[in-house]
């Protein structure tokens, strides 16, 4: 059983068996207070306990540890060694169960990041679900260095350097499978920040047909992940799942037969099906150069990580013109930007035309939690003075979360990709040569059935995937 609330002389307790007389009137007579029993699940009961007395007590008998003196100063002729606080932090068994408690309720949130901000009183454990960040722990301040050096251990990271950044990763066992935890700490005003991303294989390898594709977009997609050579960009903010789309195709077209070859910044996660690069600056392994050296490997499909420059830029056209099928990721805000963004960097706009596959915009949405999800009606009027792009007239049937405990009260539970794919076509390869705007390219693309990132949300809206609001959120500056 659980106690759970207690005021005016009533404590409300969560049990399993509220039949259990015995039991309640022995609480009543210990506690001097009228027991209230309410009914749950014995597997709730345990989990909550068990995150409760395992993290909360772990971090109180830290707190306790490493607040003591560690040596007796009283008796100044005896020898002892004094353990560094690094010592003491990255060994300390109460701390090393912290973090695998905190490790462990991050996977079952789903959680993408775990952010530990240290402030002046303490420090905050946030973690990011579904892309927004809800507060969890608040540590003791004393604890949170021994917490981020037991991370930094774990990483292999230097734990006594706390003045520069630094970067590393930590691959963990969660219930069979493999998940990679990238870390990354900072200095801040008050400590070090660590900000440990999350990938899990179920996530970044999903099926390209469940990752949120139209129809329309489904098939367009797949003639790209079908062509022999060229090139094809995804484009998107950090966080829009790019890499979830990249990876999810390059394991549904990776076969015996074919020899794939990704070059990142640093390597996501590793997969043996793959043959993966990671960029190392300092010794001038780079986007550019390593793309030189990769056409002597003899590969089918190559994944860039990034076109950041010219170089990048022409080293991916010269392998898409000699027959290989490219991958890539552009920082820009839609789809056909992407010409835009190609030509700024200094690629010429007639080797644009002749290996441009397409080009794919994507951003993500949380889709509206099933276990709370109700109808309620808007007017057409009212949502197009939002900006969405209705062409309904009335009252529209819409759905929305009321909030539940399976989605932390937010009325939302998982994600879902929105997109905009425009596909090359003769039309458009002689407005690139022409030197035709953003705006008539645009044009274009629409006329030959491209749905832009608004259409694709109120589509998913008018579905009952997600809401009005998610979808002005995620798409209100394009």
């Amino acid at each position: 059983m659980l106690p759970f609330s207690i005021a005016n002389g009533v404590l409300e307790v969560a049990i399993c068996n509220p039949d259990n007389k015995t039991v309640l009137a022995e609480i009543e007579r210990a506690n001097q207070l009228v027991v209230k029993p309410y009914l749950a699940t014995k597997s709730d009961i345990r989990k909550t306990l068990a995150e409760f007395f395992g993290f909360q007590s772990s971090i109180t008998a830290a707190e306790s540890h490493l607040a003591r003196p560690l040596v007796d100063l009283g008796n100044l002729e005896q020898y002892v060694r004094i353990s560094s606080t690094e010592e003491a932090a990255s060994s300390d068994q109460h701390v090393t169960s912290a973090v695998d408690h905190m490790f462990n309720y991050a996977f079952e949130q789903r959680a993408s990041d775990i952010h530990i901000e240290p402030k002046r009183e303490q420090a905050l454990v946030r973690l990011r679900i579904d892309g927004v960040l809800h507060t969890i722990y608040k540590l003791p301040k004393v604890v949170h260095a021994a917490v981020v050096s037991r991370i930094k251990s774990l990483a292999r990271l230097d734990i006594a350097e706390k003045r520069r950044p630094q970067d590393g990763r930590i691959k963990v066992d969660r219930g069979g499978q493999e998940a990679e935890i990238r870390v990354s700490t900072v200095p801040v005003a008050f400590g070090e920040k660590a900000v440990l991303r999350i990938l899990d294989p179920d996530i970044l390898f999903q099926d390209v047909d469940t990752i949120g594709f139209s129809t329309r977009d489904l098939q367009v997609y797949k003639s790209f992940m079908s062509a022999p050579h060229g090139i094809f960009l995804v484009t998107g903010p950090t966080g829009s799942g790019k890499s979830t789309t990249l990876y999810s195709t390059l394991k549904q077209i990776a076969t015996p037969e074919k020899n794939v070859v990704t070059v990142e910044d640093p390597v996501e996660m590793v997969h043996e099906e793959f043959n993966q690069i990671p960029v190392q600056p300092l010794l001038d392994v780079t986007f550019s150069t390593i793309l030189r050296n990769i056409l002597r490997q003899d590969p089918d499909i190559i994944m860039i990580g990034e076109i950041r420059d010219l170089d990048t830029a022409v080293n991916a056209v010269q392998a898409a013109l000699t027959g290989h099928l490219v991958f890539s990721t552009l920082h820009t805000n839609d789809a056909v930007a992407s010409i835009s963004r190609l030509l700024d960097l200094g690629v010429q706009s007639f080797m644009i035309g002749s290996t441009l596959l397409g080009a794919m915009a994507q951003r993500l949405v949380r889709r509206i939690c099933p276990h709370c999800s109700e109808t309620y009606r808007m007017s057409a009027v009212e949502l197009r003075g939002f900006g969405l792009p209705v062409t309904e007239d009335g009252e529209i049937e819409l759905r929305r979360g009321k909030g539940c405990q399976q989605c932390r009260g937010t009325g939302y539970l998982g994600r879902s990709g929105i997109f905009e794919i425009f596909a090359m076509s003769d039309k458009i390869r002689k407005q690139i040569s022409g030197g035709s705007s953003e705006t008539e390219i645009r044009q274009t693309a629409m006329e030959e059935g491209m749905t832009t990132l608004k259409e694709d949300a109120w589509q998913k809206v008018k579905s009952g995937i997600t809401t009005p609001e998610e979808a002005l959120r995620v798409t209100g500056g394009d």
